[in-house]
């Protein structure tokens, strides 16, 4: 089992950019859980399922993976390349859908 280094998603209910140069490891998780008779609820005696580790570089993060003896793999994700949008560009004659109001 892999150690996952990548970066995480951006936060969907916001817009910014901040936190995309961010490098998390996630650990394997093991599917094994009990159900508790009482509440119902779902257990497992896996702590590695609630630990995320965060890096600054994605150097780091793999250094980190070195240095404990752990197997790992880089996943990147695409570059982002932001959409420059002006209020103007809302009225402009060459729009793909007509304007409504």
């Amino acid at each position: 089992m892999f150690a996952l280094i990548h970066q995480p998603a951006p936060n969907a209910m916001q817009s910014g950019s901040h936190g995309y140069n961010k490098w998390v490891i996630d650990f394997p998780k093991s599917m094994k859980t009990a159900t508790d008779p009482l509440t119902g609820t779902a257990s497992s005696i896996d702590m590695l399922k609630e630990l995320n580790l965060h890096f600054e570089t994605k150097e780091a993060a793999i250094a980190y993976a070195k240095s404990k003896g752990m197997a790992y793999r880089v996943v990147e994700k695409p570059a982002h390349k932001p959409v420059g949008r002006s209020y103007a560009d809302n009225f402009s004659y060459g729009r793909k859908f007509p304007w409504t109001h």
